[in-house]
């Protein structure tokens, strides 16, 4: 009788691992009313972008050396506030002992995922302003090695293809960034940031087809808006490949 009771256990449910696309919501202020202005402005125009999708709370740049991250969120009102924008909260990473034990009583576990935000280009040029949340969407590569997004990425947003390539169908908007350890395609206006080759591969390029990027990056190496594009290259298509420590860029014709 044993016997056969876990046979029938053995068969109507099963515990596997999984990988799965992950938005992670990287707080920089522990002041929920600031939180919530700078989150209702940048997603504005964008109100489902995230379609009820699994967030993890990154925590980890609120210091707990600063008297006000240090404190103890209230986590509850927090969930509520990000649900609000079509999420649904799932788990804290990155907090201290007293976080830790205010997000577990509101319901959120607590991971230790090593999933960590995307490299950027050493000596980039300074962030937005400290209080708007980053909103990384961190998707493992799928099996062919290519990641798409067809969706348009908003001022705040970051996609981060880890392992592979990344291929954006839609609009690239000024502040948002496109990252991938492989090659960056952009077929659309490149408008926000592009980084190939973030782990460090200088064979990666970035190619788009309307080049008016504020930022692109190959291998750490990268090029600001601040030296204008030649007229052979603005707003027409391009490729970005790296030679020794330079970005190289040319025509696509």
């Amino acid at each position: 009788m044993a016997d056969a009771s876990a046979a029938r256990t053995r068969a109507v449910f099963e515990f596997k691992s999984a990988t799965l696309p992950l938005i992670a919501v990287i707080l920089k202020t522990a002041d929920l009313d600031v939180l919530a202005e700078a989150l209702d402005a940048q997603l504005a125009d964008s109100p489902d972008f995230f379609e009820q999708e699994p967030v993890v709370i990154d925590l980890s740049l609120l210091q707990e050396g600063d008297a006000e991250s240090g404190s103890t969120l209230d986590f509850t009102a927090l969930r509520a506030l990000l649900a609000r924008h079509q999420t649904q909260p799932v788990a804290v990473r990155g907090g201290s002992d007293v976080q830790n034990a205010a997000a577990r009583a509101a319901g959120l576990s607590v991971t230790a995922m090593p999933v960590a935000p995307a490299p950027r280009p050493a000596a980039a040029p300074a962030e937005a302003a400290a209080e708007a949340p980053q909103i990384v969407r961190e998707v493992p590569v799928p099996a062919n090695g290519t990641l798409v997004i067809d969706k348009p990425l908003r001022s705040g947003q970051q996609v981060y293809a880890r392992g592979g390539d990344v291929i954006v169908t839609a609009v690239v908007s000024f502040g948002a960034e496109v990252i991938a350890d492989g090659n960056v395609h952009v077929y659309a206006p490149l408008r926000g940031k592009a980084i190939a080759g973030a782990r460090g591969d200088t064979a990666a390029r970035i190619y788009t087809t309307c080049m008016e990027a504020q930022l692109v990056a190959i291998a750490g190496i990268y090029r600001t808006s601040e030296v204008a594009l030649g007229a052979e290259i603005s707003g027409k298509p391009a490729q970005i490949s790296l030679d020794g420590k330079k970005i190289v860029m040319a025509p696509i014709l």
